[in-house]
């Protein structure tokens, strides 16, 4: 997984509170285990027509949003099932933080575990960043996680709160194989001495 450190991107608004993991992955494309090649079908419903043509009117399909790395939304981000292929289509299209007023708890928990960096701050803060949003291009937003700072493009800073563990695990580019991983020498260590104690059970 990759670090997440300091991110600094155009940021898209999408100004839609309740935005279910349907919307961010309809069911059709989760025929795949794999983490890849999903990007081009995030917000399928909302950014293709029935034909498949780009529906020029969505964010993500506007010139200077399409390789946007935050995405700043509304309320509820994420609730519905809780299907991870949710975290993996943003990753794969460029997204790397989600910016909204609340989370679902089970698609928050996944976003940490697949390198997303999902902020919460106040609605009244969240249209700000919005309307910063608004400028596309020509306003990019910071995001700091060391010091838990998103930064607007005026430079006015903004603290917002994150589990000190998340944070480390994002800091340092863990995911629950890396975390393992991490304690591989006790494992072997375990796993070597494990016959000089355990009991023999005839017939195991």
């Amino acid at each position: 997984m990759d670090k997440f450190t300091v991110l600094t991107g155009v940021a898209a608004p999408l100004n839609i509170a309740n935005i279910d993991t349907d919307k961010i992955i309809p069911a059709r494309f989760l025929k795949t285990i794999k983490r890849t090649g999903l990007g081009k079908n995030l917000f399928a419903n909302m950014r293709y027509a029935e034909d498949g043509a780009e529906k020029p009117e969505f964010v993500l399909n506007q010139p200077k949003y399409r390789h946007a790395e935050i995405l700043v939304a509304g309320e509820n981000f994420g609730c519905g099932s809780s299907r991870e292929h949710a975290p993996w289509a943003l990753l794969d299209f460029g997204i790397r933080c989600v910016i909204a007023p609340s989370f679902a708890d089970i698609f928050h928990g996944n976003c940490f575990k697949n390198g997303i960096l999902p902020v919460v701050l106040p609605a009244d803060v969240c249209e700000q960043l919005l309307a910063d949003a608004e400028l596309g291009t020509n306003a990019r937003l910071s995001v700091d996680l060391a010091r838990q700072m998103v930064v607007r493009p005026d430079g006015q800073e903004i603290h917002f709160e994150v589990d000190a563990f998340r944070k480390h695990c994002l800091l340092n580019g863990l995911d629950d194989i890396g975390l393992t991983l991490a304690h591989v020498a006790a494992i072997d260590t375990y796993e070597t001495n494990e016959p000089a104690w355990k009991p023999v059970i005839a017939g195991v």
